[in-house]
């Protein structure tokens, strides 16, 4: 027998909130923080919200956390229309001054978010104070499923999903030593010198994308005696004298204490991509940034190729 459904009057439509931050986050810890709660408050309203649906939305684990049940993953598609439904709604009857203000989160790959997205949003957000933005430069996948991040910028365009995505950017990737270390080891003249001098790389097995495999294509028999997960490391290493690497060149072309060894020879191209899902696409702070980002990166397609050391920043 199919039980009656939950009348509207018996929902606090608040507790919605407090269900979408723990599915994404997996603990309620984490969901008080972002909402400036304590745990119990969280842990208050999900049950709360559980009782007036009469059923069960997460599972409890100790590693896992907070899991989401198959009817809280039902629950969870509804939900996430609604509070996409309720921004457009405030940015269609608010002003225009109340349009461009708001939280944005981006997400993107760590060398680049670093180097490039970081400075530039300093700027950004310089123009558009109203506007606050989370930047999570990270060496690994972020999920905009999960809500991690309102808009993604990736080495690879997703496969599937209700995204909106163009292709940022090509940028360059080259070899890199410092004058010191060249100095003080055989000369490099051509790419069959390289086998005598050892690298610094990523991790194969450890890679977050196949994209950044590119060593061995490059240079087959190239010994890396020190491998890292992120590029950060790799370029810091790097300073040190102590072996080459491929470098993006939007990072070590900025750095006068780096020479770039057979640039001719030695190259490789990479994509960014740049995508965020559906619902937030139209919302104008998302398009503000979004249009914001394409522009400087279109500004500075001379430093992404490795043909310029200098960074330039949009005329606001």
């Amino acid at each position: 027998m199919q039980k009656d459904p939950t009348p509207l009057s018996a929902l606090n439509w608040d507790d919605l909130k407090f269900f979408l931050e723990v599915a994404r986050t997996r603990k309620a810890s984490s969901a008080a923080k972002r909402l400036s709660v304590d745990y119990t408050t969280v842990s208050r309203r999900i049950a709360s919200l559980e009782s007036a649906l009469g059923t069960l939305l997460f599972e409890k684990s100790r590693s896992a956390g907070f899991v989401v049940t198959r009817e809280g993953q039902r629950l969870l598609g509804y939900a996430e229309s609604i509070e996409s439904t309720l921004h457009m709604a405030c940015e269609q009857v608010s002003g225009s001054s109340m349009a461009l203000s708001g939280h944005v989160r981006m997400g993107c790959t760590e060398g680049f978010g670093s180097f490039f997205i970081t400075p530039q949003l300093s700027h950004f957000v310089e123009a558009f104070p109203a506007i606050s933005v989370d930047i999570l430069p990270l060496p690994h996948f972020i999920s905009l499923s999960k809500r991690e991040a309102d808009i993604v910028i990736a080495l690879e365009r997703p496969e599937h999903g209700p995204y909106v995505c163009c292709k940022l950017c090509d940028y360059r990737l080259r070899l890199y030593a410092t004058q010191d270390y060249l100095n003080r080891h055989t000369p490099i003249t051509q790419v069959s010198d390289l086998r005598q001098h050892p690298f610094i790389s990523y991790v194969d097995d450890l890679a977050f994308s196949s994209e950044l495999l590119y060593l061995n294509n490059l240079i087959p028999g190239a010994q890396a005696h020190l491998r890292s997960t992120s590029v950060i490391a790799q370029y810091t290493a790097t300073l040190q004298g102590r072996g080459l690497a491929i470098l993006p060149c939007f990072l070590a072309a900025q750095d006068p204490r780096l020479v770039a060894v057979l640039p001719n020879e030695i190259e490789v191209t990479r994509q960014f991509w740049m995508y965020c899902r559906e619902d937030l696409r139209t919302l104008k702070r998302i398009t503000l940034l979004w249009d914001y980002i394409r522009q400087v990166t279109e500004a500075n397609e001379g430093l992404l190729s490795g043909e310029s050391r200098e960074m330039r920043f949009a005329q606001q």
